[in-house]
Protein backbone atom coordinates (compact mmCIF):
# COMPACT_ATOMS: atom_id res chain seq x y z
CA UNK A 1 0.00 0.00 0.00
CA UNK A 2 1.66 3.27 -1.18
CA UNK A 3 1.91 5.92 1.81
CA UNK A 4 1.82 9.54 1.13
CA UNK A 5 5.36 10.69 2.21
CA UNK A 6 6.62 14.12 2.71
CA UNK A 7 9.55 15.14 0.48
CA UNK A 8 10.02 18.29 1.74
CA UNK A 9 9.53 17.20 5.50
CA UNK A 10 11.27 19.23 7.88
CA UNK A 11 13.41 17.49 10.35
CA UNK A 12 13.94 18.17 14.36
CA UNK A 13 17.21 17.29 14.29
CA UNK A 14 19.49 20.33 15.63
CA UNK A 15 23.03 20.94 15.51
CA UNK A 16 24.64 21.56 18.84
CA UNK A 17 26.46 24.44 18.66
CA UNK A 18 30.20 22.57 19.74
CA UNK A 19 29.31 20.04 16.94
CA UNK A 20 32.67 20.26 14.92
CA UNK A 21 34.84 21.00 18.28
CA UNK A 22 33.09 17.40 19.79
CA UNK A 23 33.98 15.55 17.12
CA UNK A 24 37.45 17.37 16.62
CA UNK A 25 38.16 16.48 20.15
CA UNK A 26 37.02 12.68 19.31
CA UNK A 27 39.80 12.69 16.28
CA UNK A 28 42.39 14.11 18.45
CA UNK A 29 41.68 11.24 21.13
CA UNK A 30 41.42 8.41 18.32
CA UNK A 31 44.67 9.97 16.42
CA UNK A 32 47.00 9.00 19.70
CA UNK A 33 45.87 5.33 19.47
CA UNK A 34 47.94 3.45 17.16
CA UNK A 35 46.51 1.79 14.57
CA UNK A 36 48.46 -1.52 14.53
CA UNK A 37 46.84 -3.63 12.07
CA UNK A 38 46.94 -7.29 11.84
CA UNK A 39 46.68 -9.39 8.19
CA UNK A 40 46.16 -13.09 8.77
CA UNK A 41 45.22 -14.91 5.85
CA UNK A 42 42.44 -17.68 6.44
CA UNK A 43 43.35 -20.16 4.12
CA UNK A 44 39.80 -22.48 4.87
CA UNK A 45 37.55 -19.04 3.61
CA UNK A 46 40.40 -18.54 0.32
CA UNK A 47 39.50 -19.55 -2.91
CA UNK A 48 41.71 -19.60 -6.50
CA UNK A 49 39.98 -16.23 -7.28
CA UNK A 50 39.61 -15.03 -3.89
CA UNK A 51 42.17 -14.51 -1.04
CA UNK A 52 40.64 -13.48 2.37
CA UNK A 53 42.05 -12.35 5.06
CA UNK A 54 41.15 -11.55 8.80
CA UNK A 55 42.20 -8.36 9.88
CA UNK A 56 42.39 -6.48 13.14
CA UNK A 57 43.22 -3.07 14.62
CA UNK A 58 43.33 -0.60 17.29
CA UNK A 59 40.44 2.12 17.65
CA UNK A 60 39.62 4.40 20.55
CA UNK A 61 39.72 3.49 24.20
CA UNK A 62 42.10 0.83 22.66
CA UNK A 63 39.47 -1.78 21.61
CA UNK A 64 40.80 -3.74 19.38
CA UNK A 65 38.45 -3.92 16.28
CA UNK A 66 37.87 -7.66 13.39
CA UNK A 67 37.37 -7.20 10.15
CA UNK A 68 37.15 -9.09 6.90
CA UNK A 69 39.00 -7.87 3.61
CA UNK A 70 39.27 -9.50 0.64
CA UNK A 71 41.00 -9.19 -2.75
CA UNK A 72 41.28 -10.73 -6.30
CA UNK A 73 43.73 -13.09 -6.40
CA UNK A 74 44.25 -11.32 -9.55
CA UNK A 75 44.30 -7.84 -9.58
CA UNK A 76 45.97 -4.50 -10.52
CA UNK A 77 49.17 -3.16 -8.35
CA UNK A 78 47.32 -1.24 -6.71
CA UNK A 79 43.56 -1.75 -6.74
CA UNK A 80 40.39 0.48 -5.69
CA UNK A 81 39.02 -0.60 -2.24
CA UNK A 82 35.18 -0.63 -1.38
CA UNK A 83 34.65 -0.16 3.04
CA UNK A 84 31.11 -2.27 3.58
CA UNK A 85 29.51 -1.47 6.81
CA UNK A 86 27.11 -3.54 8.67
CA UNK A 87 23.30 -3.33 9.69
CA UNK A 88 21.81 -3.22 13.43
CA UNK A 89 22.26 -6.67 13.83
CA UNK A 90 24.01 -8.55 10.91
CA UNK A 91 26.88 -10.08 11.71
CA UNK A 92 29.48 -8.40 8.99
CA UNK A 93 29.58 -10.55 5.84
CA UNK A 94 32.79 -11.66 4.05
CA UNK A 95 33.02 -8.85 1.01
CA UNK A 96 33.86 -12.10 -1.86
CA UNK A 97 31.16 -10.57 -3.84
CA UNK A 98 33.35 -6.98 -3.98
CA UNK A 99 36.51 -8.64 -4.18
CA UNK A 100 35.07 -10.40 -7.55
CA UNK A 101 33.60 -7.39 -9.04
CA UNK A 102 37.19 -6.34 -8.81
CA UNK A 103 37.85 -4.64 -6.10
CA UNK A 104 39.86 -5.10 -2.29
CA UNK A 105 37.15 -5.11 0.10
CA UNK A 106 36.76 -4.42 3.95
CA UNK A 107 33.59 -6.01 6.08
CA UNK A 108 34.37 -4.19 9.58
CA UNK A 109 32.86 -5.62 12.77
CA UNK A 110 32.51 -2.29 14.69
CA UNK A 111 32.81 -2.84 18.67
CA UNK A 112 30.29 -4.86 20.09
CA UNK A 113 29.84 -7.26 17.01
CA UNK A 114 30.75 -10.95 16.82
CA UNK A 115 35.03 -11.17 16.76
CA UNK A 116 34.90 -7.44 17.87
CA UNK A 117 32.98 -7.91 21.63
CA UNK A 118 35.71 -9.12 23.92
CA UNK A 119 36.30 -5.46 25.22
CA UNK A 120 32.83 -3.99 24.39
CA UNK A 121 29.74 -5.96 24.03
CA UNK A 122 26.06 -3.35 25.01
CA UNK A 123 24.30 -6.57 23.37
CA UNK A 124 21.40 -6.37 20.80
CA UNK A 125 18.74 -4.76 22.02
CA UNK A 126 20.85 -1.47 24.03
CA UNK A 127 23.75 -0.66 21.58
CA UNK A 128 21.22 2.34 20.65
CA UNK A 129 20.75 3.31 23.92
CA UNK A 130 24.24 2.57 26.02
CA UNK A 131 24.94 5.42 27.61
CA UNK A 132 22.74 7.28 25.68
CA UNK A 133 23.03 10.73 27.87
CA UNK A 134 26.27 11.20 27.66
CA UNK A 135 27.94 11.89 24.03
CA UNK A 136 31.22 11.39 25.76
CA UNK A 137 30.72 7.59 26.44
CA UNK A 138 27.76 6.81 24.12
CA UNK A 139 28.11 3.85 22.14
CA UNK A 140 28.07 5.52 19.30
CA UNK A 141 31.13 7.22 19.66
CA UNK A 142 32.98 4.46 19.76
CA UNK A 143 31.32 2.69 17.34
CA UNK A 144 31.98 5.33 14.45
CA UNK A 145 35.43 5.83 14.74
CA UNK A 146 35.91 1.78 14.52
CA UNK A 147 34.34 2.15 11.16
CA UNK A 148 36.07 5.66 10.09
CA UNK A 149 39.43 3.54 11.39
CA UNK A 150 38.69 1.38 8.21
CA UNK A 151 39.51 3.99 5.47
CA UNK A 152 42.59 3.58 7.76
CA UNK A 153 43.21 0.81 7.60
CA UNK A 154 42.91 0.52 3.66
CA UNK A 155 45.27 2.98 3.32
CA UNK A 156 48.27 1.70 4.91
CA UNK A 157 47.69 -1.60 2.48
CA UNK A 158 50.39 -1.15 -0.09
CA UNK A 159 47.88 -2.73 -2.77
CA UNK A 160 45.06 -0.19 -2.07
CA UNK A 161 44.48 2.72 -4.21
CA UNK A 162 44.47 5.36 -1.63
CA UNK A 163 42.80 7.63 -4.17
CA UNK A 164 40.04 5.31 -4.90
CA UNK A 165 38.11 4.28 -1.92
CA UNK A 166 34.12 4.07 -2.05
CA UNK A 167 31.70 3.10 0.83
CA UNK A 168 28.41 1.44 1.34
CA UNK A 169 26.13 -0.44 3.25
CA UNK A 170 22.67 -0.43 4.39
CA UNK A 171 20.25 0.47 7.58
CA UNK A 172 23.01 0.75 10.26
CA UNK A 173 25.57 0.70 7.25
CA UNK A 174 23.84 3.29 5.70
CA UNK A 175 23.81 5.85 8.82
CA UNK A 176 28.07 4.78 9.13
CA UNK A 177 28.08 5.42 5.19
CA UNK A 178 26.65 8.88 5.59
CA UNK A 179 29.11 9.78 9.09
CA UNK A 180 32.51 7.88 6.91
CA UNK A 181 31.79 9.96 3.66
CA UNK A 182 31.76 13.45 6.05
CA UNK A 183 34.42 12.85 8.32
CA UNK A 184 36.94 11.15 5.59
CA UNK A 185 37.92 13.02 3.15
CA UNK A 186 39.71 10.37 1.46
CA UNK A 187 36.24 8.69 0.68
CA UNK A 188 36.29 9.21 -3.24
CA UNK A 189 32.81 7.80 -3.60
CA UNK A 190 29.60 7.20 -1.08
CA UNK A 191 26.52 4.30 -1.23
CA UNK A 192 23.98 4.85 1.32
CA UNK A 193 20.77 2.62 1.45
CA UNK A 194 18.44 3.59 3.75
CA UNK A 195 20.33 5.35 6.19
CA UNK A 196 19.40 4.40 10.19
CA UNK A 197 20.92 6.85 12.42
CA UNK A 198 19.67 9.94 10.54
CA UNK A 199 16.65 11.88 12.45
CA UNK A 200 16.52 10.28 15.88
CA UNK A 201 13.76 12.37 17.05
CA UNK A 202 11.86 12.54 13.94
CA UNK A 203 12.48 8.75 13.83
CA UNK A 204 10.92 7.91 17.25
CA UNK A 205 7.80 9.70 16.56
CA UNK A 206 7.47 8.14 12.97
CA UNK A 207 7.78 4.52 13.57
CA UNK A 208 6.82 2.43 16.32
CA UNK A 209 9.45 -0.44 15.46
CA UNK A 210 12.97 -1.36 16.58
CA UNK A 211 15.67 -0.44 16.58
CA UNK A 212 14.36 3.04 17.45
CA UNK A 213 11.75 1.94 19.91
CA UNK A 214 14.63 1.05 22.09
CA UNK A 215 14.85 4.89 22.21
CA UNK A 216 11.10 5.01 23.20
CA UNK A 217 11.44 2.30 25.62
CA UNK A 218 14.21 4.24 27.60
CA UNK A 219 12.21 7.00 27.64
CA UNK A 220 9.43 5.03 28.85
CA UNK A 221 11.76 4.11 31.79
CA UNK A 222 13.31 7.01 32.13
CA UNK A 223 11.03 10.22 31.80
CA UNK A 224 13.34 12.69 33.19
CA UNK A 225 16.18 12.03 30.99
CA UNK A 226 14.34 13.21 27.98
CA UNK A 227 16.53 16.61 26.92
CA UNK A 228 20.01 14.41 28.14
CA UNK A 229 18.89 12.14 25.66
CA UNK A 230 18.12 14.48 22.65
CA UNK A 231 21.17 16.26 23.55
CA UNK A 232 23.59 13.38 23.15
CA UNK A 233 21.72 11.99 19.80
CA UNK A 234 22.18 15.49 18.22
CA UNK A 235 25.85 14.78 18.10
CA UNK A 236 25.49 11.38 16.58
CA UNK A 237 22.76 12.34 13.86
CA UNK A 238 23.55 11.61 10.82
CA UNK A 239 21.59 14.71 9.21
CA UNK A 240 24.41 17.05 11.58
CA UNK A 241 27.26 15.50 9.39
CA UNK A 242 25.67 15.81 6.07
CA UNK A 243 26.84 18.74 5.01
CA UNK A 244 30.22 17.53 5.24
CA UNK A 245 30.28 14.99 2.63
CA UNK A 246 31.19 16.69 -0.90
CA UNK A 247 32.47 13.60 -2.73
CA UNK A 248 30.12 11.76 -5.24
CA UNK A 249 26.94 10.07 -3.28
CA UNK A 250 23.76 8.38 -3.79
CA UNK A 251 21.39 7.42 -1.63
CA UNK A 252 18.52 4.59 -1.53
CA UNK A 253 14.79 4.91 0.29
CA UNK A 254 12.19 2.24 0.36
CA UNK A 255 8.89 4.75 0.75
CA UNK A 256 6.99 1.96 2.63
CA UNK A 257 10.07 1.56 5.22
CA UNK A 258 8.56 1.47 8.76
CA UNK A 259 11.59 1.12 10.39
CA UNK A 260 14.10 3.98 8.81
CA UNK A 261 10.76 6.17 7.47
CA UNK A 262 11.43 7.82 4.32
CA UNK A 263 10.85 11.25 5.38
CA UNK A 264 13.81 10.97 7.52
CA UNK A 265 15.90 9.84 4.25
CA UNK A 266 14.91 13.07 2.12
CA UNK A 267 15.61 14.88 5.72
CA UNK A 268 18.66 13.90 5.28
CA UNK A 269 19.21 14.03 1.07
CA UNK A 270 18.29 17.75 1.62
CA UNK A 271 21.27 18.28 4.07
CA UNK A 272 24.02 16.47 1.89
CA UNK A 273 26.53 19.36 0.94
CA UNK A 274 27.74 17.52 -2.36
CA UNK A 275 27.16 18.79 -5.45
CA UNK A 276 27.64 15.17 -6.71
CA UNK A 277 24.52 13.29 -5.53
CA UNK A 278 21.33 11.97 -6.12
CA UNK A 279 17.85 10.12 -4.15
CA UNK A 280 16.81 7.09 -6.04
CA UNK A 281 13.02 6.09 -4.35
CA UNK A 282 11.50 2.88 -4.32
CA UNK A 283 7.52 2.95 -3.92
CA UNK A 284 6.06 -0.39 -2.76
CA UNK A 285 9.40 -0.88 -1.03
CA UNK A 286 10.30 -1.06 2.79
CA UNK A 287 13.40 -1.60 4.31
CA UNK A 288 15.06 -3.49 1.49
CA UNK A 289 14.63 0.26 -0.35
CA UNK A 290 14.59 -1.38 -3.89
CA UNK A 291 17.77 -3.34 -3.08
CA UNK A 292 17.37 -5.96 -5.82
CA UNK A 293 17.01 -3.41 -8.34
CA UNK A 294 19.63 -0.93 -6.89
CA UNK A 295 22.15 -3.03 -6.35
CA UNK A 296 22.80 -2.74 -10.64
CA UNK A 297 22.83 1.19 -9.56
CA UNK A 298 25.23 1.14 -6.61
CA UNK A 299 27.33 -1.49 -8.97
CA UNK A 300 27.80 1.16 -12.25
CA UNK A 301 28.14 3.71 -9.91
CA UNK A 302 31.13 2.58 -8.19
CA UNK A 303 32.36 1.30 -11.42
CA UNK A 304 32.27 5.07 -12.49
CA UNK A 305 34.09 6.62 -9.47
CA UNK A 306 36.11 4.07 -8.52
CA UNK A 307 37.33 2.42 -11.89
CA UNK A 308 36.17 4.87 -14.31
CA UNK A 309 34.36 2.33 -16.70
CA UNK A 310 30.78 4.42 -17.98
Amino acid sequence: MSKDVQTNYQSKVRKPADFDAFWDGVKRQEAAVALEPEVVLDPLRTSPDIEVFQVFYNSIDQVRIAAWYCRPAQRAERTPAILFLPGYQMDPPIPKDWARKGYIALSVAPRGKLRSNRQYNPGYPNLLTHNIVDPHTYAYRGFYVDAWRGVDFLRSQPEVDSDRIGVTGSSQGGGLTITTAAIKPEIRAAAAGCPYLCGYPDSIELTQTYPYEEINDYLRQYPDRRQAVTDTVAYFDGINFADRITCPIIVNIGLQDNVCPPETGYALFNRIGSADKKLYTYDGHGHDAGRVTHSAVTDAFFARHLKGEG
